[in-house]
């Protein structure tokens, strides 16, 4: 069992992270703080092997994990869009541990290791070291707490299991037990393995009491019977008898070899991209982070920008894995059955947010669930798309060919409020993208080509035909703002997207054919955004302002317009319809409608919102900008004690977001080997580099700086790819050989127009 050889154990324990394991104090990649947490989803810190998450709140007295599991989700299909039908995520509840002798606390520390994906809290009271020790292990499958003091048979206590929807708990030995079923007939079971070494356990009927214990362990898993599936409703069979049989293989190994194997995995994932920003002030490092996020408001402190840029990765890691659910509007991490717009997955920009990052951060594999719920979700939205009198074609008829999706949905195929008529092609954008990054044609013709192909479909039958030739998208929006009507430029750029994405794939697969054309024919007269009145990218096909203003809201399209969503610069990012070598004036437009939407406090800017805006700078180069952005996000209103985005409330797509923001600073690629190497650093960022960014076509690129200017390169990718590499106004020819890398200084690049070779 776990401690049969303890001491062992121990010794080796403490031998691995002398060997293996940097400090967090040596990397700055930690969140730490001097008291426990209040509100979980605010301040606790959260764990999170994929499907199953903890927040945990580090009371010395009675430590709180509030427990989520990804699929435990009210609602249904609901073909009829109703938004209280659709349902909402929920938690499955919190767990208890009440430790007596918790007096006098002194040198409270909690913190969250983002290196190692280890939460710990330590403090001594009535004169013993208490240590606590919490992670979710995705080869496990389960959630592990250890407690330890420096004092033999100091833990004594309760520990109790609370269920988020009132089932009740009962003991079977050493195990607490839940099982429950949600109003839509969801079944779910959570239970907790208590080990102890030393002392002793009993067993209550909803309890259970450890009394003089040296050390305690605690093992959690939780499961539901949802399956990514609508062939059998979403459901599947035996979905509970897998977790005795994990907290057995859990139980029988030792506490080393568990966090040692956890620790692994994720840095499987985590450490492929090293970022260095510069240091920080020894003020700023000493300071707990709570307090130094409001001083990196307004003053720049390089460590914790890294450590943001991590921190995407480490939640994206922590609640996107392969085989689970996609990271919804708070991730994973819950704390109430009635959170805040249902905790769902919102079409018209959070879900893709959320997934900005996993491409370019160089964590593909945590895309794989938002493409599998796409994908098992279709079937139902095809349905819902067909009946709906509101997504009639042009001529009157009802769909036949492809899907739509609302604003927002849910896992069962069920969807609420307002039809986002282009979030099917914006959906396409990944499905793509994934392909872009990573180059396999068996994914892309078995998986992605048929969806963007059947979306095609759609758009053919929807678009709309004006008399000056160009085809417009019917009745669309701007979210969340402003009238529906013809032409939105947001649908046009989005549409624009997957017709131009479908034609390459045609290309990729060799299916270039008469369909084909017809899209790459449509695409190429599309109603194209205009430029207004005062130098502004029109957000919709006519201008709004003088004549044609909205009476309603006699400020749209005026630079007195301050909404919180930039929609029609999807084009610029994450779009790739505008840019510098494109089409030079609509980015100047585009810029000027940036500038004009504003981020003071009386403006309608949001924690996304200046993620979306650090990145939609940097593809415009301008840097001062793009880290101002990046930095206001510190704002007490804009970010919470435990640095989820604060809306308010929280939803966690800005985390994600300002880390493919902080790339898009560092690296920009295109899909015809253009990389472009530093576009927007800051001053803020004078000497540093990045190792492991990954570029379209799927090289990984690694980067130094000193003093401002670049001191090389290094670009590792597929044998025979050319990449046309640009700094500072110069460019050069670099061709992937049979080493498979290449590496270049400043001085390699040419100063006029031609270009020249290095290879290695």
């Amino acid at each position: 069992m776990m401690y049969k050889n303890y001491f062992v154990a121990l010794i080796g324990f403490f031998a691995l992270i002398a060997s293996n394991y940097k400090s967090d104090a040596a990397d700055g990649l930690a969140l730490v703080y001097h008291a426990p947490g209040g509100r979980p989803i605010n301040e606790g810190l959260p764990i999170g092997n994929g499907s199953l998450g903890a927040l945990i709140s580090g009371n010395p007295e009675c430590e709180r994990m509030t427990v989520s599991e990804d699929s435990l989700w009210t609602g249904d299909e609901n073909p009829g869009g109703d938004d209280k039908q659709m349902g909402a995520y929920q938690y499955l509840g919190d767990t208890f541990i009440q430790l007596e002798g918790q007096t006098n606390i002194s040198g409270y520390t909690r913190s969250l290791d983002i290196i190692t994906a280890v939460a710990s809290v330590d403090y001594t009271a009535g004169g013993v070291r208490y240590h606590r020790e919490f992670f979710s292990s995705h080869p496990a499958g389960v959630m592990i707490a250890r407690f330890t003091a420096d004092r033999k048979g100091a833990l004594s206590g309760v520990f109790k299991m609370v269920d988020s929807h009132g089932a009740a708990s009962w003991h079977d030995g050493s195990q607490l037990i839940i099982q429950g079923t949600l109003t839509n007939g969801l079944n779910y079971e959570w239970r907790t393995e208590l080990v102890a070494r030393g002392g002793k356990i009993n067993s209550a009927s909803d309890k259970l009491a450890f009394t003089h214990c040296d050390e305690l362990c605690f093992i959690i898993a939780g499961a539901t019977d949802y399956a990514m599936d609508p062939t059998n409703h979403f459901r599947r069979e035996n979905s509970h008898s897998k977790l005795p049989a994990a907290i057995n293989a859990t139980a029988a190994k030792s506490y080393t070899r568990l966090k040692r194997e956890h620790i692994r995995d994720f840095q499987n994932l985590f450490n492929r991209v090293t970022l260095d920003l510069g240091k920080s002030s020894p003020e700023q490092m000493f300071l707990p982070t709570d307090q130094r996020r409001l001083m990196a408001a307004t003053n720049t402190d390089p460590e914790l920008e890294a450590l943001m840029f991590q921190y995407g990765r480490y939640l994206l890691i922590s609640c996107s894995r392969p085989g689970g659910l996609p990271a919804n509007l708070q991730g994973l991490w819950n704390d109430t059955n009635t959170p805040a717009w249902h905790s769902d997955y919102h079409a018209n920009i959070n879900i893709e947010m959320n997934y900005w990052p996993a491409e370019v951060a160089n964590l593909p594999e945590c895309h794989v669930p938002l493409i599998d719920l796409i994908r098992s979700q279709v079937p139902e939205w095809r349905k819902t798309t067909a009946a709906s009198k509101e997504l009639k074609t042009p001529d009157g008829k009802l769909s036949t060919r492809g899907f739509a999706i609302r604003t927002s949905h849910n896992i069962y195929g069920g969807m609420g409020w307002k039809w986002d008529k282009t979030a099917n092609a914006w959906y396409c954008h990944h499905l793509w993208d994934h392909f872009a990054y990573n180059p396999d044609t068996n994914y892309l013709q078995q998986i992605a080509y048929p969806l963007l192909q059947e979306t095609c479909e759609y758009w053919v039958d929807h678009l709309k035909l004006l008399d000056d030739g160009t085809y417009v998208v019917p009745h669309g929006w701007s979210p969340e703002h402003g009238p529906d009507e013809d032409g939105v430029n947001y649908n046009q750029e989005i549409v624009w997207d997957l017709f131009d994405n479908f034609v390459k794939a045609s290309k990729v697969m060799g299916k270039e054919n008469s369909f084909s054309a017809k899209i790459s024919q449509l695409r190429d007269h599309l109603s194209q955004p205009g430029v207004g009145s005062w130098g502004q990218l029109l957000e919709w096909r006519h201008e709004k302002n003088g004549t044609n203003a909205e009476p309603k809201n006699p400020e749209l399209d005026t630079p007195n317009d301050h909404h919180r969503h930039t929609s029609h610069l999807f084009a610029v990012y994450p779009g790739h319809q505008i840019s510098s070598e494109k089409n030079p004036a609509l980015l100047k437009a585009a810029k000027v409608s940036l500038d004009a939407r504003g981020i003071s406090p009386a403006s309608d800017v949001r924690e996304w919102s200046f993620a979306w805006r650090t990145a939609l700078y940097a593809r415009m180069g301008d840097a001062a900008k793009a880290h101002g952005m990046l930095q206001n996000f510190f704002y007490k209103r804009n970010s919470t004690l435990n640095l989820f985005g604060y809306h308010p409330p929280m939803q966690i797509d800005g985390d994600f977001g300002l880390t493919a923001g902080i790339a898009e600073m560092l690296l920009q690629s295109d899909e015809e080997g253009g990389l472009e190497i530093l576009p927007a650093l800051p001053a803020e960022w004078p000497t540093g580099s990045v190792k492991g960014l990954r570029a379209l076509g799927g090289g990984e690129v690694t980067i130094k700086w000193k003093e401002g200017k670049l001191v090389s390169v290094s670009i590792t990718g597929i044998p025979g790819t050319i990449y046309r590499v640009k700094y500072g106004g110069k460019t050069l020819r670099v061709e992937i050989k049979n080493h498979k890398s290449a590496k270049f200084t400043p001085g390699d690049f040419q100063a006029d127009s031609k270009t020249t070779s290095v290879s290695q």
